[in-house]
């Protein structure tokens, strides 16, 4: 009896499995997305699409499907195939009308697909990735296929979070399983580089070998996570999103101050700020008020340097407004990679060829940063100043005289002391008599010069601050109002000096264009260059006791030099811009005026938000937006997999990959939104933690043949590490790692005749003390000629933002580790230490192999490596002159350490040292 019941059971399972997981028992219906996506992106879309409409038929948006063309003819009839012309294009048998024209025709299962689409009423969807992420229903390990866990005991044990359930479900649907955890030396490398860019310490992998609680491994991962370290891990990152550099780029490549970002991002990822709070203050920290409503925060303004990292071009007989241009296009095409992980450039000069994104969308898009007010000048203002010492005590001065006499202007000159902003620079003179461009970006003017500015806004003003330089003797500036010989609104007597002049101008109101003229016969010859102008109210308290020392001390604040980074500000009244359509992407040729907006492919930005940066910063982390959590979900997994769930990290569209789990990517999207609230680490630690995670490298014959690039993450991950890891590892195992934070950007060694600066004549300087010795994400990052042992590990010269690296495996490689000063240096440290733990040669090889990868050597390796020592060592012996050629950098000169010298630089060589397994 129970046999017979046990039969049945079997038999209705069968049935109800067959009904389950059986689509062509009911036929299936054909998927936009998967099915019909991909054969109009191949076939049709190169000539019916964003970029060429022919025939004026277009397949790249809905209503376009169902609209006649030139013909007359409607491309797609939905629900008749047989009415519909793409179809009868695609099958005519005249060489006139037959599709694609040129290209190659389509199978019979494409068109196949096609018909039935059509047939089935032709349903449009949108892209995946543009959908609303919904959470997912997390794959049970318990069903009716696997007896409700009981055939799947082994699944159930090796799980140690979600991210196991939907891992485990591809593995089976992939005729795949797991891997075993890796071994705890192992583990502990692989965390401790992915969390902190840096190897354990011997101690305390020797610590957690030895940990046997079930809570051994969780506690390694939340010390990590708590090491200062793992800000500047992750900040190596993030400087290549932000394509942050130490120079302004192009060919002059000069150099700037934005280090205080680098080390704001540092901080934040130590503070694990959460994510949406970190986006926000990068794009629009400028319209962050503080908490008692005033000027922004220093660290809200530091944050704008994301978006200042563009290129400046200081070479002579450039446009300023075509790179103000190019800066602006950058941001945009930035802010998109970045968040939205969408191959936005392309909108640019035509709607997408791929995505459903009119060409005018882009511009919408640039007008939210289209009024900042950086104008590709020399000087780079908009800069945050920082003030220091008496500078720092003349400015709370100011500010204290003002909130006595009037603290409605505290917000206003505060503005103005830390950004100088609202100003008119002087390049945008209109030049008339005797006056030409100095430095690129300043106005000239001679005797009997003048010029004319601008309309400007001159209600509620009183007074005009200028910033000037000249040599010439005795000179007076006069401005008028509307015309040259117009009323005079003030005159200045020009100091023979770099110099700041503050004076009252005639009270007038509404928006008028202002003249100057210059008078200076004693030095008629001699330039007067003007840098800015501003018209303003003037300083309250007058008629008030030292009223005319705090006048001079404004002055001599905005004139003194102090150290300052490009910031973002945003320009308002006067300052605003209007934004046009650029006419296939030509700058110069302006079509209709836009408004701010966002593509309509996503969600709409709510209309309480403010139509400029802030409101779309809110908007590119709200819980609609269907892009941001999962794009930076992806950068993260990437990053500790080595490949991305989809693997194009930079194009989330539809010519982008596929996710390989695109259910666990909306899961881990909707965790980092809703339960972690943004808060990165605690999405690294459910990562980590993962069983996926702490498998084992090695693989299996049937492993590679199905699973190549482990795409379905069937065994642990294994990646050459970064260019900056290759470095810092290196300095760290020899104990040479200095640990030191924050700061100006250092110059460790690097080969002769690397860095060349033909226009200013700089020169690198190398670091001395423990800045020699500090950790990659701190090396001064030139963009015409960076750091050569991190380019040739694949680090970019950051001219754009760059969302992966293409890891490569050249000779190149191999010559850095064996023959750059780092490396060389780091060889003979190492080389003392392994002398001092053993006796012989095997055992301080044995020591050496140890400390760099905690593993014991084998003894074929140990066997290659004593080989490389006696050669060295008879060389040396033979040679002793070469002794010192090796061994410069400590006091010891041995054959026998110059010997182990060249054996631990072979070490720090090996691919199982250079790689993450």
């Amino acid at each position: 009896m129970n046999k017979r019941i046990g039969i049945s059971v079997g038999v209705a399972a069968v049935v109800i499995t067959s009904f389950t997981w059986s689509p062509p028992w009911f036929g299936h219906q054909v998927d936009y997305n998967t099915d019909v996506k991909p054969i109009l992106n191949k076939h049709c879309l190169s000539c019916h699409g964003g970029v060429k409409k022919a025939g004026n038929v277009s397949f790249l948006f809905e209503h376009e499907l169902v609209q006649p063309g030139k013909s007359g003819k409607i491309p797609v009839v939905r629900g008749d195939a047989d009415a519909s012309e793409l179809i009868r294009r695609i099958q005519s048998h005249d060489p006139e009308e037959k599709m694609p024209k040129k290209g190659t025709p389509l199978n019979e299962e494409e068109v196949d697909i096609l018909k039935q689409w059509i047939n089935e009423g032709a349903n449009w969807e949108t892209h995946w990735a543009y959908k609303r992420i919904e959470e997912p229903t997390i794959p049970s390990l318990r069903s009716i296929r696997n007896g409700f866990g009981l055939l799947n005991t082994r699944d159930l044990n090796w799980v140690k979070n979600e991210i196991d359930h939907f891992v485990v479900e591809k593995l089976t649907g992939k005729g795949l399983s797991f891997s075993p955890e890796a071994s705890r030396a192992t583990l502990i490398r692989r965390v401790s580089l992915d969390l902190t860019g840096l190897p354990p310490t011997e101690a305390e992998v020797r610590n957690f070998e030895r940990d046997t609680s079930d809570l051994a491994y969780e506690t390694v991962v939340d010390r990590l996570l708590q090491s200062p370290a793992y800000g500047e891990r992750w900040t190596a990152m993030w400087m290549d999103l932000a394509r942050y550099a130490d120079t302004k780029g192009y060919e002059s490549d000069g150099g700037r101050t934005m280090w205080p970002y680098r080390d704001y991002v540092i901080k934040s990822f130590n503070q694990d700020k959460p994510f949406d709070r970190f986006t926000i203050e990068q794009l629009a920290g400028d319209l962050l008020t503080n908490d008692k409503g005033g000027f922004p925060t220093e660290e809200n303004l530091i944050a704008t340097g994301f978006h200042r990292n563009t290129m400046t071009n200081n070479e002579g007989g450039t446009n300023d407004e075509e790179f103000r241009v190019a800066a602006q296009i950058d941001r945009v095409n930035t802010t998109w990679e970045v968040w939205q992980g969408t191959t936005f450039a392309c909108v640019q000069c035509h709607s997408h060829p791929y995505d459903p994104i009119p060409h005018e969308d882009y511009y919408k898009y640039m007008a939210y940063f289209n009024n900042s007010r950086d104008e590709d000048l020399w000087d780079e203002w908009p800069k945050l100043r920082f003030y220091k010492g008496e500078d720092s005590a003349r400015v709370e001065r100011i500010k204290q005289w003002i909130s006595q006499y009037d603290p409605g202007q505290l917000v206003e000159k505060t503005q103005f002391m830390r950004v100088l902003e609202p100003k008119i620079n002087a390049h945008s003179f209109i030049k008339g008599d005797a006056s030409t461009a100095l430095l690129i970006s300043y106005y000239g003017v001679k005797d009997k010069g003048n010029a004319r500015i601008l309309p400007v806004t001159l209600s509620g003003t009183g007074s005009v601050v200028l910033n000037l330089t000249t040599k010439a003797k005795n000179a007076v500036l006069t401005l008028y109002l509307d015309k040259l010989n117009g009323p005079v609104l003030t005159t200045f007597n020009v100091p023979d000096r770099d110099t700041v002049l503050i004076a009252p101008i005639t009270p007038v109101r509404g928006k008028h264009d202002i003249y100057l003229s210059l008078k200076s016969t004693a030095s008629p010859e001699e330039w007067v260059r003007i840098n800015w102008i501003s018209f303003q109210k003037p300083l309250p308290g007058a008629g008030q006791p030292n009223y005319a020392k705090v006048v001079a001390d404004y002055a001599g604040t905005l004139t003194r030099p102090a150290e300052s980074m490009p910031v973002i500000w945003e320009g308002k009244g006067d300052f605003a811009r209007k934004t046009h359509v650029f006419v296939r992407g030509n700058w110069m040729v302006k079509g209709a005026e836009v408004r701010p907006d966002v593509p309509k492919l996503l969600a709409p930005i709510p209309s309480n938000y403010p139509k400029n940066r802030l409101g779309l910063a809110k908007w590119i982390v709200s819980r609609d937006n269907a892009l941001t959590a999962r794009v930076i979900v992806n950068r993260f997994w990437e990053q500790l997999f080595g490949r991305g769930i989809v693997e194009t990290l930079e194009d989330f569209g539809s010519q982008g990959n596929e996710p390989s789990h695109q259910a666990l990517l909306d899961w881990l999207a909707v965790q980092f939104m809703e339960q972690d609230h943004w808060q990165v680490k605690k999405l690294l630690r459910r990562m980590v933690l993962s069983a996926t995670y702490r498998q084992r490298s090695e693989t299996t014959r049937e492993k590679t043949e199905k699973d190549p690039y482990n795409r379905w993450l069937s065994r642990g991950p294994r990646v050459r590490l970064s260019a900056e890891q290759v470095r810092d590892q290196a300095l760290a195992c020899s104990e040479l790692l200095s640990r030191k934070q924050y700061g100006p950007s250092v110059m460790p060694p690097q080969p002769d005749k690397i860095w060349q600066s033909p226009y200013s004549g700089e020169s690198w300087i190398t670091s001395t003390g423990e800045d020699r010795y500090r950790r990659a994400i701190y090396t001064y990052w030139k963009r015409t000629a960076p750091y050569p042992s991190m380019t040739t590990f694949d680090a970019p010269s950051r001219e754009f933002c760059q969302s992966r690296r293409i890891a490569t495996n050249t000779p190149l490689q191999a010559l850095v580790t064996l023959n750059d000063p780092v490396y060389l240096e780091a060889a003979e440290k190492l080389a003392s230490t392994m002398q001092r733990r053993g006796k012989t040669p095997a055992q301080q090889l044995w020591e050496g192999y140890r400390m760099l990868t905690f593993q014991p050597i084998g003894s074929r390796k140990l066997k290659v490596l004593l080989a490389t020592y006696t050669d060295a060592l008879s060389t040396f012996k033979a040679s002793p002159s070469e002794v010192t050629n090796i061994l410069r950098y400590g006091s010891e000169k041995s054959p026998e350490l110059a010997a182990l010298t060249v054996s631990a630089n072979v070490l720090l060589n090996l691919d199982k040292v250079v790689t993450k397994e």
